[in-house]
């Protein structure tokens, strides 16, 4: 038994051996196939393209050459003519074959009449003055401020009124005072209640409003 086991072992082993050996070729030549079949087709490919030649380049159209400058001449100038004397030994001058006419001058310019414009009108423009003054200054007059008399305080009052369109005096103010405030008080009452006047006049000899200065003086006689 022993032997034949060993005798089985040994046939078993020849033949692993043996398959190995077989797929070792089988893969071999596997392997060396597709290698050739590879360098095949590179080569293939390498002969399939085609190399073509760069094309040379053409050669340039040599230019013409440039046309010759054509130096003209420089003009002549004639000499200039020679004076020729006379008999008084002097030198004559030669005629403008064409001469031009010398513009005759401009005539002298008629006087034209101007029209003197119209005088303005003389102004009308005055200023107030009084009207019957000796009456309405009496009445100021007789006005004298009882508390003045009873003192017996005299002085002059400086005044300014506006005269109205109207004639009337009006907004009275004190432009030098007497020293007493009594008699400053009554002296404008006095003028805006009894003094008349003619209105001041604008240019046109309208009627208007004027300003009018005067003195009061109250003395006891």
């Amino acid at each position: 038994m022993a032997y034949a086991d060993q005798q089985m072992g040994g046939s078993r082993v020849t033949s692993i051996i043996f398959v190995a050996l077989i797929h070792v070729a089988v893969g071999y030549l596997l392997i060396s196939g597709l290698a050739i079949s590879a360098v095949k087709e590179i080569a293939e490919r390498v002969t399939a393209v085609n190399v073509e030649e760069p094309e040379e380049p053409p050669e340039p159209e040599e230019e013409p050459p440039p046309p010759e400058e054509i130096v003209e001449p420089p003009p002549t100038v004639p000499p200039p003519p020679i004076p020729q004397l006379n008999q008084n030994n002097t030198v004559e001058r030669e005629q403008d074959p064409d001469p031009q006419p010398r513009p005759e001058p401009d005539p002298e310019p008629r006087p034209t009449a101007t029209a003197t414009p119209e005088p303005a009108p003389p102004s009308l423009a005055r200023g107030a003055t009084t009207r019957n003054e000796r009456r309405w200054a009496g009445r100021i007059q007789e006005n004298y401020p009882s508390r003045a008399l009873r003192e017996e305080v005299e002085g002059t009052v400086g005044v300014s009124v506006v005269v109205t369109a109207r004639g009337r005096a009006t907004n009275c103010q004190v432009t030098a005072s007497s020293g007493s405030t009594i008699l400053d008080r009554a002296a404008c009452r006095g003028m805006e209640r009894y003094a008349r006047f003619n209105p001041a006049l604008d240019a046109a000899g309208n009627e208007t409003s004027g300003r009018y200065n005067t003195r009061i003086t109250y003395r006891l006689n």
